[in-house]
């Protein structure tokens, strides 16, 4: 019997061989790559070439000119010298289009065109799947279930939960301004609506804001990951609490009811409940926006108030006229502020908390000038260049409340802090109490003036956040 034996040199050959043929392999795809690469970017130039903006690099777009730190003032310039809209290039190959005029936005947001799935990805491990990021016929039934959480009905109660947890803070900074009138707000306020938002949604006890576990400086995301990891505990306990308890109307009897009573009760069209992940990405949700955005608001509006004395004062007598020392203040109160709503609003103006958000076209859209786009090009509502369009708000950069004044009249989607459409804020009414009565019960204990040292810098991020905080001065009322 004879064996056959591989020469050395033939089994070289063969690797060799193979070799060759993966690398022409590699050099194929590697080609064919480039060609889709170049082919989708030709696509893009066609369509976006109703929407001109400044020469981008072919290969990075337009990276250099949105610097995070400095993206607010080349935004601006777009505004001012492209009307309605524009393109932004993030590289070669992907491309977006501004908006900033009320007609383009009041389109986009009366469609039900998905959320970029690039933009929100990030958010889920984190809040799970919640209104925020749902789509289509889940989001319209989660939508569905969750509105009566925010009837006045369940508001009503929440307004003295919010001034425990102000005079909370507020009495912490009687303390800090007693050695230190320099002081950093934000953290703060960010704790503060915390507390707020853990007395709404769980009935918690007492305040995080003197909890030892949430030392200054890791105030937002300890307490958040503190919250996190108890909310399935907390359904859970409620969900027997509940079933020991009875019949809702018992629950009602002995307390307000809570953001997760309400959820917890809830049922579909069909008559199902939510799922203990459902009812947890809800939570988290509700959580995330009705703390992060609304702490945001309310030290941006402490800060334009500040900033402008003659405003801040008028709005300290407005609240003085109403409320006397503070000692209480109620839902109707709420209502019979109006000078320090327009400065609110004024703030939010200036300063929306949400700076923008995005949408993928799931169909062409044309716009009211005539203008149009495929299906597939993603858009970014830039509520920020919205809000300091000066086609729409002459002077934007001027802090000034008058542009709310009662009879005042604006178009419908010039002023979007809380989005617009069917998509809107579900909690818009909470936030707003909560930035009235934070306003207000801060106005009656102390007057307001910035640190000229720190000036902040907007910076937009998931929220309109300012670079290394929000300092004022603070001189504690006699």
């Amino acid at each position: 019997m004879s064996v056959s034996v591989l020469s050395p040199t033939r089994a070289l050959g063969g690797v060799s061989g193979l070799l060759q043929v993966v690398s022409l392999l590699g050099l194929v795809l590697l080609l064919f790559k480039a060609a889709q690469l170049y082919l989708h970017r030709q696509w893009l130039l066609q369509a976006l070439q109703q929407f001109p903006s400044p020469p981008s690099h072919w290969l990075y777009g337009h990276m250099q000119e949105f610097q995070e730190e400095t993206e607010l003032r080349p935004l601006l310039k777009r505004v001012e010298k492209y009307p309605s809209a524009c393109a932004r290039w993030l590289w070669g190959t992907k491309a977006l289009v501004l908006i900033y005029d009320p007609d383009y936005m009041k389109v986009v947001l009366g469609r039900s065109d998905p959320k970029s799935h690039d933009s929100y990805r990030l958010l889920i491990p984190w809040i799970g799947n919640g209104l925020l990021v749902l789509e289509g016929q889940t989001w319209f039934q989660h939508r569905r279930m969750l509105t009566p959480a925010f009837h006045y009905d369940i508001l009503k109660p929440y307004v003295g939960l919010m001034a425990d947890s102000v005079r909370v803070m507020l009495d912490k900074w009687e303390e800090l301004v007693s050695l230190d009138s320099h002081l950093e707000v934000l953290g703060h306020v960010s704790l503060m609506a915390l507390d707020t938002i853990m007395k709404c949604a769980f009935s918690h006890q007492g305040s995080i804001q003197t909890d030892r576990l949430t030392p200054e400086g890791r105030w937002s995301h300890r307490a958040c990951q503190l919250t996190h990891q108890h909310t399935d505990a907390v359904i859970k306990l409620r969900k027997a609490h509940l079933q020991k308890e009875g019949e809702l109307e018992k629950v009602r009897s002995k307390r307000h009811l809570d953001f997760l009573d309400i959820l917890l009760f809830a049922r579909m069209e069909n008559g199902s409940s939510l799922s203990d992940v459902d009812l947890r990405a809800e939570v988290d949700t509700f959580m995330f926006e009705g703390h992060d955005t609304t702490a945001t608001g309310i030290s941006w509006t402490l800060y334009a108030l500040a900033s402008h004395p003659e405003h801040q004062q008028r709005c300290r007598e407005e609240i003085q006229s109403l409320l006397g020392d503070g000692a209480s203040i109620t839902w109707d109160h709420l209502e019979q502020m109006p000078y320090t709503t327009m400065c609110i609003k004024e703030a939010l103006r200036l300063y929306p908390p949400v700076p923008f958000i995005f949408r993928d076209l799931s169909k062409p859209i044309t716009f009211p000038d005539g203008r149009s786009l495929p299906a597939g090009i993603p858009l970014s509502l830039s509520f920020y260049g919205l809000h300091h369009n000066p086609k729409l708000w002459p002077n934007p950069e001027v802090f000034d409340p008058s542009r709310f004044a009662p009879g005042s009249s604006q178009h419908s989607h010039a002023f979007l802090p809380f989005s617009g459409g069917s998509r809107n804020c579900i909690g818009k009414q909470f936030a707003m109490n909560e930035m009235k009565v934070a306003v207000a019960l801060t106005l009656l204990r102390f007057e307001l003036a910035p640190d000229p040292s720190r000036v902040p810098v907007p910076i937009p991020k998931v929220v309109l956040k300012p670079k290394n905080g929000i300092h004022l001065q603070l001189r504690k009322l006699l």
